[in-house]
């Protein structure tokens, strides 16, 4: 009897109908003899419809105070998932039992709207499967030391279902959702895009920090560093496909490198369009510089992203990077009010509609070059490039928002990824 863990996004909760088929699935898995937890998105687009409530009643500035509230209102959107799945269940004939974040509990810091999970016990979910029972817990939420309910931000339910099956040394993580697996890049832009049978955990990784939203990268990470078996697969195909069937469809996400892995150059296009550039002008070229630009905006809790500072000139340089474009206004203001006066800064300037757009794939480290294929195949459809930033196994580019598809479109046909994955 293997313990599994299920997750369900918000498309697959998206309706009564949708959450009762959700139902057959997981008591499928459970009549097999499968201990069965289960971690279900809120219903598609009731997230969004809650924050939208509390905007119109709240339209002023986030503060500390207000984003503790926005949190308590977001997790009522997964409370009413796992309550209806759990009634679901029990109508099909199964002892179900569903539990909130600070029940189990999930615990966290307190970075209200982005908090990341510290522990987890659990000791009271492990009781009710001994006791037969499936256990749904909510995705996206938990509690923190002064036990005030915290969100983990967009795409934190894969999180929360990879952080549980860690902490419950599950045998699998089955992620379901409303594609069937990783593609080579997105098919909406590209209809040829292929789906992998298999990706590397480094590439997932990889794909997931670039832009690709099959999987949130905070829940990639947990599955590399606790050596969660992961698949990625529909829960649009029939709920009742024998298990042996749905075990092995989808993607999974390995962390071994398979012999033929080193065939594929690069592995699949990744891109995203929520990027904005903000560059701070003749900033004094001296040490700390840096420090002094990113501490001011790490300590506002934005993320930042590529960066680029250029050669000097006459002791100044030019400071460039790139931060979420919801936060584009915030660091802005930020860099304006508080960094540029001290440090008897130039302009700040910035450009909201860029994107990123890069190729990922674990044969890049012993294949020259990739990189350089990737620059002249975007030369050539007239695509000047911004910013660039590389690892191992990925080069991304900066570029103007409306050559994005164009970019994507070209790159998939350059590195030939319509060709069938080496098995």
């Amino acid at each position: 009897m293997a313990l599994i863990v299920h997750k369900y996004g918000g498309t697959s909760m998206g309706s009564t109908e949708r959450i009762r088929q959700v139902a057959k699935r997981v008591a499928k898995w459970a009549r097999a003899g499968h201990q069965m937890v289960v971690v279900p998105s809120a219903m598609s687009g009731e997230t969004n419809r809650l924050l939208g409530l509390a905007k119109e009643v709240s339209p002023e500035k986030a503060t500390a105070q207000t984003m503790r509230e926005l949190d308590m209102i977001a997790a009522t959107g997964e409370q009413v998932s796992v309550g209806l799945l759990s009634l679901a269940l029990q109508a099909e004939g199964l002892p179900a039992v569903s539990y909130s974040g600070w029940q189990v509990p999930i615990k966290t810091d307190s970075a209200y709207t982005k908090a990341r999970i510290a522990s987890i016990d659990d000791a009271r979910v492990r009781a009710e499967l001994a006791a037969g029972k499936v256990v749904i817990i909510t995705g996206f939420q938990g509690i923190d030391g002064d036990g005030h309910i915290t969100t983990l931000g967009r795409g934190g339910s894969d999180t929360s279902a990879v952080a549980v099956a860690a902490a419950m040394k599950a045998a699998e993580c089955l992620i379901y959702t409303d594609v069937d697996g990783v593609y080579t890049t997105d098919p909406r832009i590209v209809p040829e895009a292929r789906r992998l049978a298999t990706v590397s955990f480094e590439e997932m990784l990889e794909m997931a920090s670039l832009g690709s939203k099959v999987l949130q990268i905070r829940s990639v990470e947990f599955a590399g560093k606790y050596r969660v078996p992961l698949r990625v697969l529909s829960s649009f195909t029939p709920w009742d496909n024998p298990i042996a069937e749905e075990s092995v469809s989808g993607t999974l996400i390995t962390f071994e490198e398979g012999l033929n892995m080193e065939q594929a150059v690069v592995s699949g296009i990744a891109f995203n369009r929520d990027e904005a550039k903000v560059t701070l002008m003749r900033v004094p070229d001296k040490p700390g510089i840096a420090y002094q630009i990113l501490g001011a905006v790490a300590e506002a809790n934005i993320d930042v992203d590529v960066i680029v500072q250029n050669v000097s000139h006459d002791g100044k340089t030019d400071f460039s990077f790139t931060v979420h474009r919801n936060d584009y206004a915030r660091t802005m203001d930020l860099l304006k009010t508080q960094v540029a006066p001290p440090l008897g800064a130039g302009e700040v300037i910035g450009d909201p509609k860029i994107c990123k757009v890069s190729i990922v794939g674990i044969g890049m480290r012993s294949h020259a070059g990739v990189a350089a294929k990737m620059f002249r195949t975007l030369s050539e459809e007239g695509i000047n490039i911004q910013m660039i930033t590389t690892s191992e196994i990925k080069t991304s580019v900066v570029i103007d928002e409306k050559y994005m598809e164009l970019a994507v479109r070209a790159l998939h046909r350059a590195f030939d990824l319509e060709a069938p994955q080496a098995v």
